[in-house]
């Protein structure tokens, strides 16, 4: 067996970033976190391997790709359902599966949700700069070059061929996209210098994921919001923020965010809703729902606890 192997990149139409859970304790430096959208499926392809929570996979945004190993090894596949297929044989999310040396992974177009995560046992072998991989190409850091820029035709990742039990993911760690999608939100502080009606819209109207989203923000399309405040002197920002500009439409900011923001704020998405968005396409419909920060804290806690039960059931594979 080899020590070292390749992910050849030979088609690239879409998007495809190497990522990880992100950058932290840099904000100060007016650094953004980036990592992955659906940080949820990315955690869960690299527990289904038994890699560490925090090892680089690849996030592959609306298809168009296609990978070639050069060596056989073990991967897993979760988040949307873009289209996969191995030398032509269709694969679906949600598991684990051996890509034997010179086949092929193809990715085609999005059938539900618009994010996968590629992940390879032992994970890929990419540099860190300032604690993580992830590419945000503002700043520029980050990425397999170290420019912050999404992988190219022709890029080579290098992995160590590795080959732990074959496993599935669990229909308590996937996403429903067949239900309506319900988005939790901690309200701020600044709500109260929306108007009423601008409130009680925001919770009881729906929303349309509008054409302008990528991984910096979602613009939300719907009732306009008003707020007495225009404009703030600027403060700190987070991923799940949610921003209104003077348009009032409400920008719901990803994790390549900016570091500080000026538009007034009625409150967050909850980590586990913002990773939900990630997978959102343009023309998607969703509400959004009050809840308080107890609640919010207990159904993290909750999918925590489902991910624990995957981790732990690939270490006792592997006794």
């Amino acid at each position: 067996m080899t020590d070292s192997a390749s992910c050849s990149i030979t088609r690239l139409e879409g998007g495809c970033r190497v990522q990880d859970l992100g950058r932290f304790g840099v904000r100060h430096l007016g650094l953004g976190q980036g990592g992955g959208f659906d940080h949820l499926s990315l955690r869960v392809a690299n527990a289904l391997l038994g890699n560490a929570h925090t090892a680089p996979a690849l996030e592959i945004t609306l298809g168009q790709v296609a990978l070639t190993f050069s060596a056989s090894t073990t991967v897993a596949l979760t988040g949307a359902d873009i289209g996969a297929r191995l030398d032509h044989v269709p694969v679906s999310p949600g598991g684990c599966f051996v890509v034997e040396v010179g086949q092929t992974l193809m990715f085609d177009t999005p059938v539900q949700g618009l994010r996968s995560y590629l992940a390879v046992a032992g994970g890929f072998k990419v540099t860190p700069e300032l604690g993580s991989v992830t590419a945000l190409a503002r700043e520029p850091l980050g990425g397999l070059h170290g420019e912050g820029g999404e992988l190219t035709v022709g890029d080579a990742l290098l992995y160590a061929p590795g080959f732990p039990s074959l496993r599935t993911q669990p229909d308590t760690t996937r996403w429903s996209f067949d239900e309506a999608l319900v988005l939790d939100v901690v309200v701020g502080l600044q709500a109260a210098t929306f108007s009423g009606r601008s409130l009680f819209d925001a919770f009881n109207r729906p929303w349309c994921v509008g054409t302008r989203a990528d991984s910096m923000g979602v613009r939300l399309e719907g009732p306009r919001l008003e707020s007495r405040c225009a404009s703030l002197i600027s403060e700190g920002l987070t991923p799940g923020v949610i921003q209104v500009p003077p348009d009032g439409a409400p920008i719901v900011l990803g994790p390549d965010c900016q570091s500080i923001g000026g538009y007034p704020k009625f409150g967050a998405v909850t980590p586990y809703s913002l990773a939900r968005l990630g997978q959102c396409c343009p023309g998607d419909t969703l509400h959004l729902r009050p809840v308080g920060i107890g609640l919010a804290r207990a159904r993290w806690a909750q999918w925590l606890g489902h991910l624990d039960g995957v981790e732990s059931h690939g270490d006792s594979a592997r006794m």
